[in-house]
Order: structure tokens, then sequence, then C-alpha cells
């Protein structure tokens, strides 16, 4: 079959019959996963076209796979930080669900709770066990989207499972026709999919989602989980782990429309941020993070680094507020004691804070030198310079400017005698075998001693 496709404008051939291949032995893909060494990044040149959605969002995981690796929140620090993604989503509710455990009666309370607060945006959605006592859960609470885990390679079907593919995929369908039967709406977690059959189980069982979906007419959505974290962007590399392989097949073989495409991505590599912008940029809308990236292992793509790709790829926040971003960051740290490490992108206390004496003097003629972005319009967090041994008087003058903007430019200018007088005591402090940073406070001491010192006309 022939298809005038919308994005170009060109006849496409559509006619592709992908079936299940059910083979008695796993497809282990040892060429690529060694698994005593480590994995391989094959390529086979094949290059698939970029596609980009007319629409774009982002999903949390926060409540999910966030509390899978940290102590579980309350009731009021999950309002807290839904309050916060729902500010930080803006008003067109570019972060656009929530998902939420739903076993427990805390878990049940949060969710009342957050429901209570009104808001369109998060939409809140469950993630459950495949089980009809967990869909009546899900019933009972008037969920109207859930995640239910069908878990797509070898080494789960095979291992896990004790399946062969023909057994799992009807399993996993008999599930979803459950679900759909109590008119819930599904969202199937592809598990493990980059190291999965993409053509021999994968799209054939997304063919059969599509079409249970046809029939019921209820939206099924596939979260694409890159479980762990094997995920590869780069143009050409081959299928199990080409991000824009497995996307370009789920979109274009098994006909899943860009909305229906979520990417969930693991940090095993280093590679979470990249992977989701890829998976935007190849043809699915969604993006799952969450907060701090807090989740399994390495953990998921960090929901703020998102915020951001965002903003690069539209050329606009869109609305979103990413000032919250600074916001969630002090609570995390504050009520929850959770440690940011300090290098840490958009909330690291030292993220754009420099120590270099010619980066200070940088920054004193204009800022825009060595800082990223307007980080105190951006994100409420003006650039600083950390006083050391390698500062300057540069380094002592923007703190000046900084914390004492009453001062003169006689005063606090790198040539004042003010700043020449404690650039004189900081080099003293490490002649004499001082290594760490000067606090603030230290320089507020030196500053008042100098100031005082000035009036009296003894500079």
């Amino acid at each position: 079959m022939l298809e005038l496709a919308k994005r170009n404008n060109l006849l496409e051939a559509r006619n592709f019959e992908y079936a299940l291949q059910d083979i008695d032995e796993p497809q282990l893909y040892r060429e690529h996963f060694p698994y005593t060494e480590v994995p391989r990044i094959a390529f086979n040149h094949r290059v698939v076209p970029i596609h980009m959605p007319d629409k774009i969002w982002i999903t949390d995981t926060t409540f999910r796979d966030g509390q899978q690796s940290r102590a579980p929140y309350t009731v009021e620090q999950i309002v807290q930080l839904f309050t916060f993604l729902h500010r930080l989503g803006g008003p067109k509710g570019l972060i656009r669900q929530s998902e939420f455990f739903l076993y427990s009666k805390q878990d049940r309370a949060a969710v009342e709770a957050c429901r209570a607060l009104g808001y369109d945006f998060p939409e809140i959605t469950g993630w459950i066990r495949a089980s009809q006592k967990d869909f009546r859960l899900v019933k009972e609470m008037e969920i109207q989207e859930t995640g239910i885990l069908v878990s797509c390679s070898d080494y789960h079907i095979f291992q896990k499972l004790k399946m062969k593919r023909s057994q799992a995929m009807e399993h996993y369908l008999g599930v979803v026709r459950m679900a759909l039967d109590l008119g819930i709406r599904v969202r199937c977690h592809l598990e493990d999919i980059t190291r999965a059959d993409i053509y021999g189980f994968v799209i054939p069982f997304a063919i059969e989602l599509r079409k249970l979906s046809e029939q019921t007419g209820i939206p099924l959505k596939l979260r694409v989980c890159d479980t762990m974290g094997y995920g590869i962007s780069t143009p050409g590399v081959a299928i199990p782990r080409s991000v824009g392989g497995i996307i370009y097949g789920l979109l274009h073989h098994a006909g899943f429309p860009s909305e229906r495409l979520e990417w969930h991505g693991h940090n095993d590599f280093y590679r979470a941020v990249s992977n989701a912008s890829a998976a935007w940029l190849y043809g699915a809308s969604s993006v799952n993070c969450s907060l701090l990236g807090i989740g399994e292992r390495t953990g998921n793509c960090p929901l703020e680094a998102m915020v951001f790709e965002y903003a690069q790829l539209r050329g606009t926040l869109d609305g979103m507020d990413s000032r919250i971003i600074t916001e969630i960051a002090r609570y995390y740290e504050k009520e929850l004691g959770y440690r940011i490490p300090p290098r840490t992108p958009f909330l690291g206390s030292d993220f754009n804070i420099t120590r270099a004496g010619i980066h200070a003097d940088g920054i004193l003629k204009n800022e825009e030198i060595y800082n990223i972005f307007n980080t105190e319009k951006i994100l409420d967090r003006p650039v600083t310079v950390a006083i050391s041994n390698l500062s300057g008087a540069s380094g002592v003058a923007h703190w000046l400017q900084q914390n004492h903007p009453e001062l003169s430019d006689e005063q606090r200018g790198k040539t004042s005698a003010p700043v020449q007088a404690i650039k004189a005591w900081i080099d003293r402090q490490y002649e004499e075998g001082r290594v760490t940073s000067i606090a603030d406070a230290e320089l507020e001491s030196q500053l008042q001693v100098q100031l005082g010192a000035q009036s009296a006309g003894k500079l």
C-alpha cells in the first residue's frame, strides 16, 4: 500500500508485514552484550529520518520510579513536589502527567491530596502490576490511565517469566483486554526494549496492541523503556540499541502516532538526556523523567534537564517557569535532606560559580563571557565567584559588586584600596598553607576592617 505522508508530501510504502518470530532459544544479542565485557556499540549505517512531532511534552515518574530508590515521600512532601511540577509546567501543562503507586494507604492518600488541588496538569496516572485485583483498584480510585509492565526482551520473557514469545504476547494481550473491558486507558511499559528483538517481537506485539485500541476506541500508549540505559542516539547505530531506529519502527511499522509514544530512559551510560532528546527528534511526543533524575541505579532522565532541552529545540520555554527549578533544588536540600552534588547542572551550588581569576575578570567585564545564559533571570540564580588563591583582584571585585552594591566604584573596583588589601590578606592565607575557599563571612569581616581603615584615613 502506498500512502501520501503528510509530513513531507511523499508517497511512502506501507505494506510491511511483521509476524511474531516464536523462537525456541532466547535472542540475547551476545555480540552486543557479552556481559563479561563492556557492551559494544554496533553500526549498520541505516539512518532513519528525524521526525519531530508537532507537539512534545514531559511526563513525570518522581513518585513511582523516583521512589523506588529512596525513602518514600510523605503525603505532604508529594503534595509540595506535585505543586512544583504544576507551576513548572506552566499554563500549557507541558509537564503533562505524573504517575503514582496505588498500593498503600499513604499512596492513595497522596493521590487524593494531589487531586484535591484541582490542577488539570499534571494528570494523575497510576502504575500497577498486571492483575485483575490491581485493575479494580485503579477503577475504584477513578484513575483514567495506568501503566502496566509488558517486558519485551528475551532476557525477561525467557529467563524471568519462563515463557516463549507467543506465550508472553498472549498473556500481555489478555491483561490489556482486561483493562480495556474496564474502560481504563492503558500505558504499556515495554521494559528492556534496548535488548529486545525489535522486528521479531516488539513490532508484531505493538501491531496487535494497536488493533486492540482500534477495536475498543480506547487509545493505548507505549512507554519505550530503556531499562538498562543501553540506548544510543548516534545515527547509524544498529538496533536494538538505536533510539531513532526503535522510535521509527513503532511509528512507521507498528502504526502508533507520536502522541502515544513515550520514552523512558535510564542513565547507566550517561546517555539519559541525549537519548530522551533523540526520542523527541525521531518522533515520540513524550519523554518520561523524574525530578533530579532520582530513580533506579544511576537514575532516570532529570526532568529539569528536559525543560532546557525543550527550550533549546523549540526556541522558547513556552510558558514553563524555569525559576521553579531553583525552588525545587532548595526544597530537596533543606526540607528533604537530599545532597545535590555541587556541580550538578542547573541545580548544584557550584553550577554557575567561577573560581579562576581570569574567568572572574571576564565576568566582571561582561558576565555573558563565562555564564551559559542569564541564570539570574531564567533560574533566579545570579552568577557568582568563589574566592580562593585563584580568584585574584577580579574575583574580590566581583564579590563586592554582587554583595555590596551600595559601595562606590572607587571602593569596589579591582584596583581600589579595599580590594587590593583584601586580596593581599587572601594571598597571605594561602602562603601560610590554607587549602579551602574563603567563606563569605570571612570576606565580610575583612571588608569591614578595610572600610574602617579607609574611613580612618589609614588606606
